[in-house]
Formats: structure tokens, C-alpha cells, sequence
């Protein structure tokens, strides 16, 4: 195999990889469930779109065809992962779900305890 599409494989594999691990880390290290979701969310369907470019160049490489496989995943990825973050957010509002008193928003804090409040 050529150097140049090991290079570029190399680089998207790392890089994805390191992006799923922040997400992995901030799901583990974050303290309340609004921040817990944004991380993985962001930080995995970047990784997960890198893996996948990783992926095409490959096969395309490899097959001697381009892949769309690889592409029709990632798109489903991008699509389905803001959704259902969305989702799950709504729902945690709609659940009165505790906001974290370190919140940078101050007014968003304030106005997330006066909902709370019986």
C-alpha cells in the first residue's frame, strides 16, 4: 500500500479515536446530565464520522471502487445523534432533572430551580 493512504488512514484513525475517547471521558466525568449528554454526542459523532472517512479511504483504496457504505452510516450518524440528543434533553427538562449550581449561565440556572420549585 502506498505511503500517502496510510498516512491519511493513520491520521483519521487517531484522530477519531481521540475524539471518541473525550466523549467516553466526559460521559464518565461530567456532573449532571445536560453536560453528560453534549459530550458524547459531539465528541463521539466526530470520532465515529473520522473512523468511518478512515474507513472509505481504505476500501476505496483497496477495492478499486468507492464505498458507500461507510458514507451512508456516517450521514445516518449525523443525523440521528443531534436528534436524539435533542430528544433526550427535552425529556430531562420535561423531568425536572437537577441542573449542576456551576453552571456558566446564571439565568439558565436560576430559571431551571424556579421550574423545580412546587
Amino acid at each position: 500500500m502506498e505511503f500517502w493512504i496510510e498516512l491519511i488512514v493513520s491520521v483519521f484513525l487517531v484522530t477519531g479515536a481521540v475524539f471518541v475517547f473525550i466523549g467516553s471521558l466526559g460521559l464518565a466525568k461530567l456532573p449532571d446530565f445536560y453536560t453528560r449528554l453534549h459530550a458524547p454526542t459531539k465528541a463521539t459523532t466526530l470520532g465515529m464520522s473520522c473512523l468511518l472517512i478512515a474507513s472509505v479511504v481504505l476500501v476505496s483504496f483497496r477495492g478499486g471502487y468507492l464505498s458507500l457504505h461507510e458514507l451512508l452510516i456516517t450521514l445516518f450518524l449525523l443525523i440521528t445523534a443531534p436528534v436524539t440528543a435533542h430528544m433526550l434533553a427535552k425529556t430531562a427538562m420535561h423531568h425536572k432533572l437537577d441542573i449542576v449550581d456551576r453552571t456558566s449561565d446564571k439565568e439558565l440556572a436560576k430559571k431551571a430551580r424556579e421550574r423545580m420549585a412546587p
